[in-house]
């Protein structure tokens, strides 16, 4: 079972990168607000109590490496590196501004913290794979963690990523699908119906653990869990609600990357404040 104190450090912190978020969104901007909020325990999880990281060291050889592969929702991961001290947090002002370190999609070059340009869906699980063989090679023992949305399992460029996965028996990979049932124009079932997910990866020869993606606790058990699996790689079917924490944008597709009016903006601070 998680440690208590570490369970209350990464619902503390959701909190805040949701907060960061709204933020960096702002108003009257389009920003995805949906697809962030659904991955902030996720990322807490990842960020603030699972990796080996240095801050002031973000290139340091014995990180632990994480790759949003839904690079769409980039703020999250934005979010998390300016609490961490990766990025200052005057910057979340200037956030897909030209020139700014905040992009609207990851990008490694400007972004300390960043280890892949991602969101061309399907790519992020591919590049994964290669750092975690590389890491193989090495002898490291690091671990390589890449967030994945529901809507890109439609990518048959995910499939490949998975069989070769598995074919390496890369156990240094764990992967995590934000599964909040939506992708930017409507529900899973309704615009390219990928399920049964647990199936096919299990299928393709992964672990698969299911849990809810918003309980820190079954967050952080399931990265535990995850680093006890051997000669295959893990999937974490995190259950989610895109939105959360912000009524108006729960399960609503119009806020996959939506705008923000002043007075929904200040509704929505204090909504995921008080989650």
């Amino acid at each position: 079972m998680a440690n208590k104190d570490a369970v209350m450090l990464v619902k503390s912190k959701a909190k805040q990168l949701r907060k960061n978020v709204l933020e960096m969104i702002g108003v009257g901007k389009a920003g995805h607000l949906g697809g962030s909020n659904s991955a902030a325990e996720i990322v807490a999880a990842l960020y603030f109590s699972k990796m080996k990281l240095d801050p002031a060291n973000p290139k340091w050889q014995g990180r632990d490496r994480f790759l949003l592969s839904k690079g769409h929702a980039a703020l999250i991961q934005y979010a998390a590196l300016v609490e961490l001290g990766y990025v200052p947090a005057a910057e979340m002002a200037k956030t897909k501004a030209l020139g700014s370190v905040l992009q609207g999609h990851p990008d490694l070059l400007k972004t300390p913290g960043i280890e892949a340009n991602t969101g061309s869906l399907g790519q992020g699980l591919s590049i994964a794979c290669g750092i975690a063989m590389g890491l193989k090679l090495d002898k490291s023992n690091n671990k390589v963690y890449v967030l994945v949305g529901d809507g890109e399992q439609a990518e048959g460029q995910i499939w490949e990523a998975a069989m070769a996965a598995s074919v390496y028996k890369l156990d240094n990979l764990v992967a995590i699908l934000d599964k909040n049932n939506l992708q930017a124009t409507g529900t899973i079932e309704e615009r390219f119906n990928t399920n049964p997910i647990p199936e096919k990866w299990k299928a393709f020869g992964w672990e698969v653990i299911e849990l809810d993606g918003h309980n820190a606790e079954e967050v952080l058990d399931a990265l535990d869990k995850a680093d006890s699996v051997k000669n295959k790689p893990t999937m974490l079917i995190a259950h989610t609600v895109k939105g959360k924490g912000v009524d108006f944008a729960e399960h609503n597709p119009a806020y996959h990357n939506g705008i923000l009016t002043e007075e929904n903006y200040q509704s929505a601070l204090s909504q995921v404040m008080g989650v």
